[in-house]
């Protein structure tokens, strides 16, 4: 099975990318990354949260910028996926190869203020992106064009 490289973007890289990240991770053919334009610089304790309660190895996950991942010799990316409006409208840099490029908007779990109703936004974001990404995965990555690719990675999000 081909493995395929997948960049997780949010502005800061603390919550939806990293969940994103460890997500893809787990689904045999990807290979998750994720970075922010303007990362925070540590991961959101509420995404910690989820990824342990779901039985993720948390250690060693950092808030980055995306300049890692379009700088020489960075892992090259066959998807780039934003998960937040923000990242979406802002100026990207050159992504090495071309990849695929769409745009999942999800809500911020990190601005519910209320702790239970957070813990279940963040739980809504881990269950949204394991499915997004499994349906990701299931792709014909070999045998279409990035056109068609494109298209087929949008339609996961907007038919959801």
């Amino acid at each position: 099975m081909t493995t395929h490289n997948i960049l997780i973007l949010c502005t800061a890289n603390s919550a939806r990318s990293i969940i994103g990240e460890v997500v893809a991770n787990c689904i045999p053919g990807l290979k998750g990354y994720s970075a922010g334009s303007t990362p925070r610089g540590e991961v959101n304790p509420g995404a910690l949260a989820v990824l342990s309660a779901k039985g993720h190895d948390t250690r060693g996950l950092r808030s980055k910028s995306w300049e890692e991942y379009a700088a020489p010799g960075a892992p090259h990316m066959d998807v780039v996926i934003t998960v937040c409006d923000n990242a979406a409208g802002e100026a990207c840099p050159y992504w090495p190869g071309h990849p695929v490029q769409v745009h999942w908007g999800l809500p911020d779990p990190a601005v519910v203020e209320e702790m239970a109703q957070q813990r279940a936004a963040f739980e809504d974001t881990y269950f949204s992106l394991k499915k997004r990404l499994q349906k990701l995965a299931d792709l014909d990555f070999d045998n279409m064009t990035a056109p068609e690719l494109k298209e087929a990675a949008q339609a996961i999000h907007t038919r959801r």
